[in-house]
This record gives structure tokens, sequence and C-alpha cells, in this order.
């Protein structure tokens, strides 16, 4: 079974105008990759709100240690 080591509560996720979530875009920020295209992105404020969030919780890491 597959289980998160982190989990990251932002108030909505990157979905396309159809409604489907872009996981792929979760994947990226989570790896540092680039995220891509956007143009199918329903809402850009989501993924800086995820970016950020990913962000803060690395820097709130690097300080525990």
């Amino acid at each position: 079974i597959a289980t998160p080591d982190e989990i990251y509560f932002v108030s909505k996720l990157p979905k396309t105008r159809s409604g489907k979530i872009m996981r792929r875009i979760l994947k990226a920020v989570a790896n540092g990759a680039t995220i891509g295209d956007l143009t199918t992105l329903e809402d850009e404020a989501s993924v800086d709100e995820i970016v950020r969030a990913y962000q803060d919780l690395k820097k709130a890491e690097e300080e525990a240690k």
C-alpha cells in the first residue's frame, strides 16, 4: 500500500476547466520539476498556493534540523 510521507492542506487543487485534478502539477511541485503547460488550468492561483505551502514546509523542516 502506498502512503504519503507528508500531507499539505490547501484551499483548492489545480483543476482543468472540465474539473479534473491535474496530478502532474502536484508531482512536479513535489519533485522540484518544471510545472509545464498551464493553458487548461482553471485557476492559476491554486498552483501558487501549492508551491508556497510546499516551500513553507520545506523551510520549516530545514529550520528544525
